[in-house]
């Protein structure tokens, strides 16, 4: 695994970081509201005829078993050992099977043919070359097919980190997304308006776009416990998927048509 002063000059390995991300993210709120709202993105085309999937950078492998488990044709890779391990137990646990790769997408990229559906979640952040792999990633999209991609959204990590105030301004001020701070943050955010713009001009067509917790990261923690979060939820759902609020959500889902 890169060390922290080499973050964002190579493709980030989770290693180190399987059981954080199996209890602190995906066994909370967080990676529940994550799902879920991904899952109704993608509903109509989990729910139709077989497609072939490739799943670029599958982490512990949920979106990935997902399909699998409704019938399609998956193909999975991450660069980490152990996360593929983890996805391939569960895939072994639901019955199902998926074609697994422990390299970078990149590489599968060389050898797979165009696919009905590219998922891409939460993994352009943490390569070294944001959009350059994303070209190589989109280009496995076959026309009329659909690429999904999930990212780290840097309007919001700007404002949640003035928000927050002291040192962090300082970071801010550099574009120094990562430091003195706790939080696995990734060194390469992405702004909605950049990759909006490179869907249109690689000729794909947004069908819809979410944002994912546009409230409830701004929020203190006191705040947060004073809240009914059932009454958060209703509001984070009812703007999710509004102009303004969309882009500020902590992250950004972009489902869109390769014409």
């Amino acid at each position: 695994m890169a060390k922290i002063k080499e973050r964002g000059k190579y493709d980030y390995n989770f290693d180190g970081f399987v059981e954080k991300f199996e209890k602190s993210i995906y066994g909370s709120f967080k990676g529940e509201w994550r799902l879920k709202l991904l899952k109704e993105d993608l509903q109509e085309l989990h729910k139709g005829a077989p497609l072939d999937v490739w799943d670029a950078g599958c982490g512990l492998g949920q979106m990935a078993l997902w399909f699998a488990r409704a019938g399609h044709r998956v193909t999975c890779n991450d660069i980490s050992f152990k996360m593929l391990e983890k996805a391939k137990a569960s895939f072994a646990e639901a019955g199902v099977e998926a074609t697994v790769h422990q390299v970078p997408a990149q590489e599968v990229a060389v050898t797979l043919p165009q696919q009905d559906l590219v998922l891409y979640h939460a993994v352009i952040e943490w390569t070294a070359k944001p959009l350059e792999t994303l070209e190589i990633v989109a280009d496995r999209v076959k026309p009329g097919g659909h690429l999904s991609l999930l990212f780290f959204n840097e309007h919001a990590l700007i404002y949640r980190n003035v928000m927050q105030g002291s040192w962090r301004l300082g970071t801010i001020l550099q574009n120094r997304w990562y430091g003195r701070g706790k939080r696995l943050t990734p060194p390469h955010p992405q702004l909605p308006e950049i990759i909006l713009a490179w869907l249109k001009a690689h000729d794909f067509e947004v069908k819809v776009q979410t944002g994912i917790r546009v409230f409830h990261d701004y929020m203190s923690k006191s705040a947060l416990e004073e809240t009914d979060m059932e009454e958060l939820m209703a509001l984070e759902y009812r703007y999710c998927r509004q102009e303004t609020y969309r882009n500020m959500g902590r992250y950004i889902h972009v489902l869109a048509q390769r014409l």
